[in-house]
């Protein structure tokens, strides 16, 4: 079927009549954002006057080149993940071969990046992949999670450096994108509220959207809708809720792939996110899986804010008493933490287990005073009977 997309017309008069508003206008720049091209540049982008020749092709066998391996044995610079058991107590532990992963280093002037025996098959990376995902994050054993997190990351970050200097398209680069998006999704998800020390958002965020960029990317290129297109079109536009180049990139999918449920899904709760309609939106959530809620999860606050914002003007009366029961069904949390969310918007909620709206008490927190992580019911219980593996693998 014929897959070529053509840009969306925008009449002046939608142009004038668009949504604004900073909260309509999130992640609007980091959608396929301009800065796409610096961003693989950075990641070690062969320059343009190298690009004329061939493409190199990687010979390493092994998930960390030799020679990586030994300098960083005599640097000391082996993670605990990677060291050979028994040699952890030595004052340079020796490295395991079979647990080694080459590391992510930055392009430097001088610096030959495209040495084949550096540079690993497409074969050995996803193999890497795998390994990072089944035997690292997916591990019961390795702790904390912040640390392997750190690990997996910049491991992966690594993958993709290669992948791009060797300019690894087709089956192979969609396997290892779908893979690293699932992954970080999940962790932007576990990890909310972490020290900005052990865990940044924003990093995790900007890298996010690029692989997915470049996932959507290698879906365009293909003739065919590929298996796992409709989860990953779905989780896109989930985790952009709001975006109008998301939601343009959506409705110019074929009519096949638009017409999929989880894609329907999407578009039901993006139109709620943008007709500000903050009950509807959270009972559609309901219909999501793990995954899905783990990419819509950083918009709930925002949603459960609003809903409490369209109250305190819609039922702003002192002779109005609104049952707690009944507003923590809505916002899909228990007793404790729907009053708790309430005194931080200035909320009152009487002895008698009801609220009390008013459009003038209604106040805005102090930024980070609402903290995220502690309303994550609503994802967290669809996590029952999930292994790690299984969700960044896509068995769930």
């Amino acid at each position: 079927m014929n897959r070529r997309r053509t840009p969306r017309r925008i009449s002046h008069s939608q142009r004038r009549h668009a949504p604004t508003g900073e909260w309509r206008q999130r992640n609007q720049e980091q959608w396929r954002g301009e800065d796409r091209g610096s961003v693989r540049q950075e990641e070690g982008e062969i320059p343009e006057q190298q690009s004329k020749g061939a493409v190199p092709r990687g010979t390493c066998p092994t998930m960390c080149p030799a020679h990586e391996l030994q300098a960083r044995e005599k640097q000391n610079r082996l993670h605990r993940f990677e060291i050979l058991a028994g040699t952890e107590r030595y004052k340079r532990p020796t490295g395991d071969p079979l647990r080694a992963v080459k590391e992510y280093s930055r392009p430097a002037a001088g610096k030959d990046a495209t040495n084949p025996i550096e540079l690993r098959p497409p074969a050995v990376l996803r193999k890497t992949v795998c390994y990072l995902i089944d035997e690292i994050a997916a591990s019961p054993n390795l702790h904390p999670w912040t640390e392997v997190y750190s690990f997996v990351f910049d491991r992966l970050r690594s993958v993709k450096q290669d992948m791009i200097i060797q300019r690894v398209s087709g089956l192979d680069c969609v396997s290892i994108l779908e893979k690293t998006v699932r992954f970080l999704i999940y962790a932007s998800f576990r990890l909310c509220g972490e020290p900005l020390r052990l865990y940044d958002p924003r990093i995790n965020d900007t890298h996010l959207q690029e692989n997915l960029s470049w996932l959507f990317d290698c879906y365009e290129a293909r003739t065919e809708l590929h298996p796992n297109e409709e989860e990953f079109q779905a989780l896109g536009l989930l985790y952009n809720l709001g975006s109008t180049l998301a939601t343009q990139h959506i409705v110019t999918l074929p009519k096949q792939l638009r017409s999929t449920p989880a894609i329907k899904l999407a578009l039901s709760i993006n139109r709620a996110f943008l007709e500000r309609n903050p009950v509807r939106l959270l009972r559609l959530t309901q219909k999501l899986n793990f995954l899905q809620c783990c990419a819509l999860h950083r918009h709930l606050v925002t949603c459960r804010r609003d809903l409490l914002h369209i109250f305190s003007h819609g039922y702003s009366s002192r002779n109005c008493h609104f049952p707690l029961d009944r507003l923590a069904q809505l916002l899909f949390l228990d007793k404790s933490l729907t009053a708790q969310l309430c005194l931080d918007y200035g909320v009152e909620v009487s002895q008698g287990n009801h609220v009390i709206f008013s459009k003038a008490a209604f106040t805005e927190p102090e930024q980070g005073k609402v903290r995220c992580k502690l309303y994550h019911s609503i994802v967290a219980e669809k996590n029952k009977d999930l292994t790690v593996g299984s969700i960044i693998n896509g068995f769930d």
